[in-house]
């Protein structure tokens, strides 16, 4: 489990930093964009910027996700439920994230 844990964290680290980086990290602190429990970047202020960003984020997380479970044998879901966790327990303050009840809630 702890390379389990250790791969996720290597996954978002990557899907967060480089090119787009500047960009998801601003759009956060706008708050145009926030972390969800199911480990997908939401929408919280729908721009065309924001909402495309939200897009291209999460197509490269689902790859990353999809590569992580089958390498480990288990589910996408699964993988994607512990990188939301993990997302929302590192937000920033004054970034957006959304409770499981489908709140959106500044940090």
């Amino acid at each position: 489990m702890k390379r389990f844990s250790g791969m996720i964290a290597v996954a978002l680290l990557m899907l967060s930093a480089g090119a787009l980086a500047l960009d998801l990290d601003g759009a956060k602190s706008q708050g145009l964009v926030g972390e969800q429990p199911n480990g997908y970047l939401g929408v919280v202020k729908a721009t065309p910027e924001a909402v495309e960003l939200a897009q291209d984020i999460n197509t490269r997380r689902r790859q990353a996700y999809e590569r992580i479970a089958r390498e480990n044998g288990i589910t996408i879901e699964q993988v994607a439920t512990l990188a939301g966790q993990r997302a929302i327990s590192r937000a920033e303050p004054g970034t957006y994230v959304r409770t499981p009840e489908g709140q959106w809630v500044e940090r």
